[in-house]
């Protein structure tokens, strides 16, 4: 799954996957509307089909403890095909920009190499006081916003919480691999709720379980993230750029898509600048948790194309 944006690049890094099983979202409508859309193309070709949910934009090392997980969530699920397994990340430190899992108790899964935890609730992002208590407590996962459930299980719940995702999913489904597919996808995952899976589901459905990733996890979805994959300049800038110019700017930094645009900057400090061909975002650093608010704003004021 990917935005139709990068669907030809995801097909180049990935040549031996068929063309068909690359699936571009003609649109972003969150995680639920894309998982969603995953489980009734699965279903449709495996009713049985269980399915890992994992991130494109994670670092995880070594990845042997994220593939012993995987093996021992499908394993689970195998065993309890109600369930829906969540990896929670062992914190390291008391983060307030990560949402939390408390576990409870431990379940019985004689053939997984991992403990299985059932889940007594999710958490939004804490405060620092509170943080360190879950880091204290023992008893927290960071949110790693990957998953293995059967396809039709997770279809189930989406039809029970978010019941307006049943018939734009049953169309597409019925249109796929015909000549109609494209045309009705467009058509048809517009009308998908805007609503993460977390929200959707996770958060409110009984029979969910936690895998623990003790592990080097970073998640690279926020900008600030970059500083512990890209090494910063002399005046701890971090660019990613084939063309910049930096003068007197200092903690800041230039992300562009364009390798053949120029990114100039003077004076910045503490200031993100993200260039696409279409687009240019400039902020403070502190202000970046704040985006989601800003491509609300860009939908409600009818810029839909630049979401």
């Amino acid at each position: 799954m990917t935005n139709a944006a990068y669907a030809d690049l995801v097909q180049e890094e990935l040549p031996d996957l068929p063309a068909g099983n690359v699936v571009a979202e003609p649109m972003v409508r969150d995680t639920a509307g894309a998982i969603g859309l995953a489980a009734k193309i699965l279903a449709r070709h495996h009713p049985e089909a269980t399915m890992a949910v994992v991130t494109a934009d994670q670092v995880i090392e070594p990845a042997r403890v994220l593939q012993d997980a995987l093996v021992d969530a499908f394993e689970f699920v195998g065993q309890n095909p109600e369930a829906l397994v969540t990896f929670g990340i062992k914190p390291s430190f008391p983060s307030t920009q990560l949402g939390y899992v408390k576990r409870a108790e431990q379940r019985a899964c004689p053939t997984c190499k991992n403990a299985v935890y059932e889940v007594e609730t999710f958490k939004e992002k804490p405060d620092e006081g509170t943080a360190r208590q879950y880091l204290e407590s023992g008893r927290y996962f960071w949110n790693s916003g990957m998953f293995v459930w059967r396809a039709a299980t997770i279809l189930e719940h989406l039809a029970s919480f978010v019941p307006d995702t049943v018939k734009p999913l049953e169309r597409i489904a019925a249109a796929w691999d015909t000549p109609d597919q494209a045309a009705i996808l467009a058509e048809e995952f517009a009308k998908l709720p805007k609503i993460s899976i977390d929200y959707a589901v996770m958060e409110r459905a009984a029979g969910v379980h936690a895998i623990q990733l003790d592990c080097r996890w970073l998640d690279m979805g926020s900008f600030a993230s970059l500083a512990d994959v890209v090494e910063s300049d002399a005046d701890n800038n971090i660019v990613v750029a084939d063309a910049s110019e930096l003068l007197d700017c200092r903690d800041s930094i230039v992300v562009t898509e364009d390798q053949s645009h120029l990114i100039a900057a003077i004076g910045l400090e503490d200031v993100v600048i993200a260039h696409t061909p279409d687009a240019t975002l400039v902020c403070r650093a502190d202000q970046t948790e704040r985006l989601k608010e800003l491509l609300a704003r860009f939908e409600s004021h009818g810029r839909k194309e630049y979401l």
